[in-house]
């Protein structure tokens, strides 16, 4: 029963990726893409993690899993805001300063 419910949850993350992949490209801003990035990312990231705690139930594989969620939570928005910040120190602002990268 833990492998379906585990499955059920880690296409759930695999659908927010997708998801998340269109709206990267619905947006022409560049901090409405970070944002979107950033936001999608984690929650596909996580909800995919907690799939395969379910799955594997309680073992030590779930407290690595568990330790690698608590990383990504610090980690994924120190990361995002210091892409805004050298973007904005660089002035980057429109979608036309994007295309040149």
């Amino acid at each position: 029963m833990n492998v379906i419910i585990g499955n059920i949850i880690i296409g759930i993350g695999i659908v927010i990726m997708f998801i998340g992949m269109f709206g990267f490209y619905k947006f022409k801003d560049f901090y409405a893409k970070l944002l979107v990035t950033a936001t999608v990312d984690t929650m596909a990231l996580l909800t995919v993690l907690i799939g395969a705690i379910v799955r594997s139930g309680i073992s030590w594989f779930s407290l690595k899993v568990i330790l690698i969620i608590g990383i990504i939570l610090v980690l994924n928005p120190v990361s995002t805001s210091k892409i805004a910040l050298s973007a904005r120190n660089n002035n980057i602002e429109d979608e036309a300063e994007i295309d040149d990268f």
